[in-house]
């Protein structure tokens, strides 16, 4: 069996490791892809660590990847030797069921593939883009348009599409008032998009450090958090609120903010659970939904739109010799605003 490069976890607690792993044959609808950059996730470092239940090790993490096709099967029809392409955070689902064949194969009720991690249909263990090549379904791969550089493209197939997909879904566009929980990896893409949909964007964010920022991404406004005086402020504002934070906070407190029928999104998965005070909705009617990914058509109707709008991630490109560093520094808030691994550094 084919081997990769690949950084991997050996357990929950080691390190990040140069090591070698197996990748499959290229089969009759497979495209095999040359990775050039991969994008790190807070969900890698939640993964590998074992926060969201074991795993098996060695793991490969990361579900950002972006490359050139190197070589197809003999029924592919849907990418060519050479083509830009991209997968994203699942690399296989059942593909019959109402929610696969409605296009939203990422809520397939016999459970999608994760891009690492996961056990595909073959049995194996999948291994995701820190590694030097990756063999995928052509089903889950995207086209990256020319208008997107393959660096800034790479978070956009999980960060990107996290937040494009509850944007989309409930409506931000023109006289809507969308508010942006965290201006990190995550909360960056949702401001950015949001704003490019025509939507009025504002962040809440801990603190006004990253202010200047988060109005040059396309806020209109900014407010801290830690500031009381801004929930008395805001209350009753929002037609939607996406809480891309992995940490607890105050959900009923921020249902506060959202206007009649408004819709608070959770993107962000933190470990424990969220309680919430039901009279937060009901005085209201408001709604507090959670939304995963995107289907794989969402996920190139996003990649056209951040192609069309210039849209791509504000990164840090780093050499895979740093992914540890990089982790920490993640779980620091310590990134503007996604580090990205160049893939010809892996090996």
């Amino acid at each position: 069996m084919p081997t990769a490069n690949a950084y991997a976890a050996p357990s929950a607690t080691g390190d990040l490791t140069l090591t070698t792993i197996e990748r499959r044959d290229v089969g009759p609808n497979d495209v095999s892809i040359d990775i050039k950059f991969a994008g790190i996730c807070h969900s890698d470092i939640h993964t590998v660590r074992g926060d969201w239940g074991p795993q098996q090790y060695p793991l490969a993490p990361g579900h950002e990847i972006a490359g050139i096709v190197t070589e197809v099967g003999s029924d592919v029809s849907k990418h060519k030797v050479g083509d830009r392409v991209g997968v994203g955070c699942m690399v296989n689902s059942c593909k019959e069921c109402k929610h696969c064949l409605a296009g939203e194969e990422q809520y397939c009720l016999n459970g999608n593939v994760g891009t690492y991690g996961s056990v595909d249909r073959d049995g194996t263990i999948t291994q995701g883009g820190y590694t030097s090549h990756v063999v995928v379904n052509e089903d889950f791969v995207v086209t990256i348009p020319e208008g997107l550089d393959l660096d800034v493209a790479a978070p956009l197939l999980c960060a990107g599409i996290t937040t494009y997909s509850p944007l989309h879904h409930w409506g931000a566009g023109p006289g809507k008032k969308v508010a942006v929980v965290g201006l990190g990896g995550l909360g960056h893409m949702a401001v950015k998009l949001a704003h490019a949909m025509g939507a009025e964007v504002t962040v809440l964010s801990q603190s006004l450090k990253k202010m200047e920022d988060g109005l040059q991404l396309g806020a209109d406004h900014y407010y801290a958090t830690s500031d009381p005086s801004t929930f008395e402020q805001l209350g009753g504002t929002f037609d939607l609120i996406i809480n891309t934070v992995s940490a607890s906070i105050d959900i009923s407190a921020y249902l506060q903010l959202l206007t009649l029928d408004g819709t608070l999104v959770n993107v962000g998965a933190p470990a424990e659970p969220l309680p919430v005070n039901v009279f937060s909705l009901i005085t209201g009617r408001r709604r507090f939904a959670g939304s995963a990914i995107g289907g794989i058509r969402e996920t190139q109707e996003m990649l056209n739109f951040c192609a069309e709008h210039g849209l791509g991630a504000e990164i840090e490109v780093i050499p895979a010799s740093k992914i540890n560093e990089a982790y920490e520094r993640v779980l620091a808030s310590d990134v503007r605003y996604r580090f990205v691994i160049d893939a010809s550094t892996i090996g």
